[in-house]
């Protein structure tokens, strides 16, 4: 008996991105004609050079730039993003800055509070939902950050370098977080990273996109049992050679 094949909670056909009219500036478009398939509860990262356009194409899935080209489809209600920056309000509390996000979602006020101790306990911030902004670190701003994109109960979650400008002790602990985060909810995960080692140990698969104009030209499926851990030889091995072929982009988009 066949298994059943499960419909893609983001499907991205022949997507095209060019900002300007073509003639304006005669540069190649951003994005050219993207195709990609994320299944439900799957963790898909993206790596590739700065300006290949990997943050262009998270604004097209999460609904905020329409494509110039092609057809996109995110299932249910469409996607949370979450950016580098935690963008928390900081004249609010870490737990109102989670209640605004289940605000804008239609709940009622009663059920609010409850909802976002519930969150902020999920990425282990158990009694900060008094403390404001300024009382946090780094880390535990992008926890809030992460806690507040779940209040917002989509089946797809959009990540742009999320941990970029975290110092290297903080961010593995966040990996650690993010990925029981990840298992628990069964959420979708198309994580945008620089850092090839952080896409290997976070991803199921890895896609590299070329440079302008962007394209998805590898993938890699992940098979590394057991906990991940960065430094790990697997992750190590298999870094090494996605980093040889980014290399290989960065060299190619040089000559043209």
């Amino acid at each position: 008996m066949r298994p059943v094949e499960r419909q893609p909670v983001v499907r991205l056909d022949r997507v095209s991105m060019r900002f300007g009219p073509d003639h304006a500036n005669g540069l190649p478009p951003v994005l050219d004609q993207v195709s990609l398939r994320v299944g439900p509860g799957e963790f898909v990262a993206l790596v590739g050079a700065s300006g290949c356009g990997k943050s262009t194409l998270l604004s097209i899935i999460a609904g905020l730039e329409p494509p110039t080209g092609g057809r996109v489809e995110v299932a249910g209600s469409g996607a949370a993003l979450m950016f580098q920056e935690p963008a928390l309000y900081p004249w609010l509390t870490a737990g109102r800055n989670i209640e605004l996000a289940l605000r804008l979602r239609g709940v009622l006020r009663k059920e609010r509070r409850a909802q976002a101790e519930q969150l902020l306990a999920m990425v282990r911030l158990d009694g900060a939902a008094r403390k404001r902004v300024h009382e946090l670190s780094g880390g535990m701003r992008q926890r809030v950050a992460l806690a507040r994109a779940l209040a917002q109960d989509r089946s797809v979650l959009l990540m742009d370098e999320p941990f970029g400008a975290l110092d290297a002790i903080t961010r593995d602990v966040l990996h650690e977080e993010l990925t029981r985060v990840w298992q628990e909810t069964g959420v979708s995960i198309v994580f945008v990273t620089h850092n090839v080692r952080e896409a290997v140990r976070l991803g199921e698969r890895v896609l590299l996109m070329s440079s302008r104009p962007g394209r998805i030209v590898r993938e890699w499926q992940v098979q590394i049992g057991g906990p991940r851990r960065i430094e790990s030889p697997a992750v190590a091995k298999l870094s090494m050679e996605i980093t040889d072929r980014l290399r290989e982009e960065i060299r190619r988009h040089a000559r043209d």
